[in-house]
């Protein structure tokens, strides 16, 4: 029986206009999708063709926005990576999408690898990496202490099993590696003003919504350390299209605008940006 209590009733507006709760768990400080969908059903709520992170189209505002946003984000991406001074510059990067970032380090001379589970992507990955990118069962045949930088960016909130990725990823890293995690934060300021039509949520593909004492938790498990936390100042503008799209029917992108700009300017007392990178380090290293 589950006694966690329900903090909102929120629906899935991309795919299948179906209800979930957002459940809270006290001990992380966190918040899960009930009811969660069974793993091999999780990929019918990806079918669509608005699913951005599976595509390269510019069709329309948002997805201009989004590819805009994305060009100024994979060169803040290579600098935070570049500043680890990894000798040997193994890279791995998980749930990669179409993958730019991966591209973008190739480029930086990294030597990559990259996950995606979905087909497309998957194809569209590879035409940019010389077939770097493999499907997510691959994991599975890679050496312990391989990479000295894995990456996921805004991925974790879609792995169904926590414990058993967060353990793989201390496996995989090299005792003096980095683990980079970009995820959405339900304690911001947007979070609380969209509320169920927050976009950030978008259940169930959002299994889960962390916070800081979230991750520090999570990870402490593995001994991997949170050593610092970054703010990702444009997530806030665009999700904040998003959402307003969900509430009212259309983008409104001046009070999007607003919002996220309100949204960032409060986060710089509070700390609690619309997205946060979260830096993590093996505690013996």
């Amino acid at each position: 029986m589950n006694n966690k209590p329900t903090r909102l009733t929120l629906k899935d507006h991309s795919v299948s206009g179906e209800e979930f709760q957002l459940l809270y768990n006290m001990e992380l400080d966190m918040l899960e999708t009930f009811p969660q969908p069974e793993v091999e059903k999780l990929t019918d709520y990806y079918k669509s063709e608005d699913y951005i992170s599976h595509t390269d189209t510019k069709r329309n505002l948002l997805e201009k926005v989004y590819h805009l946003i994305r060009n100024v984000s994979l060169k803040r991406k290579l600098k935070l990576i570049n500043s680890f001074n990894s000798e040997s510059k193994q890279l791995l990067d998980i749930g990669c999408g179409t993958g730019d970032f991966l591209e973008t380090a190739l480029k930086a001379n990294w030597q990559i690898l990259g996950i995606e589970p979905n087909d497309k992507a998957r194809e569209i990955a590879n035409s940019k990496t010389n077939n770097s990118v493999f499907e997510i069962k691959h994991l599975n045949k890679l050496e312990p202490d391989s990479f000295d930088v894995i990456t996921l960016w805004h991925v974790l909130e879609h792995l169904p099993n926590l414990e058993m990725h967060t353990a793989l990823f201390k496996r995989l890293l090299k005792p003096n590696g980095t683990l980079v995690i970009a995820i959405p934060n339900f304690k911001s300021y947007d979070a609380k003003h969209y509320k169920n039509f927050w976009a950030a949520y978008d259940v169930p593909r959002h299994l889960w919504h962390f916070s800081k004492t979230s991750i520090s938790e999570l990870f402490k498990k593995e001994n991997l350390k949170l050593v610092n936390t970054l703010p990702m100042i444009f997530d806030a503008y665009y999700v904040s299209l998003l959402s307003e799209k969900y509430k009212s029917g259309f983008m409104n992108p001046f009070k999007a605008f607003w919002i996220g700009l309100r949204s960032n300017l409060k986060a710089r007392r509070s700390k609690e940006y619309s997205s946060h990178i979260y830096i993590l380090k093996s505690e013996n290293s």
